[in-house]
């Protein structure tokens, strides 16, 4: 059986590449992973329930995971028309809009941070304008979301483009000759071939977003009770030398995102299996 294995594999080297991937993921992943649960281990059941129910802690948890979710349903949505726009369409100046997705990537989280806090504070280019009509984006909530969501785009577009370029125009064509209008064509043909990668993109905007520290700690005015984040919080915590406390509270963030994001897998896998049935 193993001698048939070995017969079908293509590439040699599998024993020496998997094992150095084992190690590799180990060191990176789950041994810093694992010392989250070993030091958590340290506070006894009342002590660790009594740290991560605080009035602060809960408020910081609803702040970063509400602001990630939001910020990653946007990106969803309007990723999808940059990446679409930029695939289905040629117009003047396409290249550097396409560079331009990418400069989040590029940009220190730190800077981001602070050009999104010059710009739509009250003295700001943008708060200024928004200030009469009693819209406050600097130190609020929308603030975070605003950030969350400027670091998260190229996530989803650079996710969806690929799905796009292979999306096959000739059943747009069929399904418009045949006397579908654009929204049913959209539903019923573009729509589930490109639901995984939206999914996907979502998983990793919203991945990206719930640790996000840089980028927010200037934006967010970090108001204890009102726009404290949980990453701020943990590193509150550890300059306090309160080991234990950051990692009961890192713990909790960790069990929440893995929980969301295995509902979301699900949710991508049912509906790969729906397309591919189809």
């Amino acid at each position: 059986m193993a001698k048939g294995w070995k017969a079908r594999s293509i590439l040699p080297g599998f024993g020496l590449s998997m094992g150095f991937t084992v190690l590799y993921l180990s060191l990176i992943v789950l041994f810093p992973l694992s010392a989250i649960f070993i030091k958590t281990s340290g506070l006894s059941w009342e002590q660790f329930w009594h740290v991560i129910t605080d009035p602060r802690v809960v408020a910081s948890y609803k702040i970063s995971f509400g602001t990630a979710i939001g910020a990653a349903l946007v990106n969803t949505v309007f990723g999808f028309i940059v990446a679409w726009v930029l695939v289905r369409y040629s117009f003047p100046g396409k290249r550097f809009i396409d560079a331009l997705v990418d400069l989040p990537f590029a940009l220190p989280t730190a800077v981001a941070g602070i050009a999104l806090t010059t710009i739509y504070s009250q003295n700001g280019w943008i708060g200024s304008l928004l200030e009469p009509l009693g819209i406050k984006v600097a130190f609020t909530p929308i603030g975070i979301a605003l950030a969350l969501t400027f670091i998260g785009i190229p996530f989803v577009v650079r996710t969806l483009q690929p799905v796009i370029e292979e999306l096959e125009k000739e059943l747009e064509e069929a399904a418009v000759s045949l006397g579908a209008r654009r929204w049913r064509t959209f539903t019923k043909v573009i729509f589930p071939e490109l639901l995984p990668a939206l999914l996907t993109g979502f998983t990793l905007a919203f991945a990206r977003a719930v640790g996000e520290y840089g980028s927010v700690v200037f934006i967010s005015g970090n108001m204890p009770m009102k726009t404290e984040i949980a990453p701020l919080l943990i590193m509150t915590k550890l300059e306090q030398y309160d080991y234990t406390g950051a990692t009961a509270i890192a713990l909790v963030m960790l069990v929440i995102s893995f929980l969301m994001m295995l509902v979301i897998n699900f949710i991508q896998w049912r509906a790969n299996r729906l397309n591919t049935s189809v």
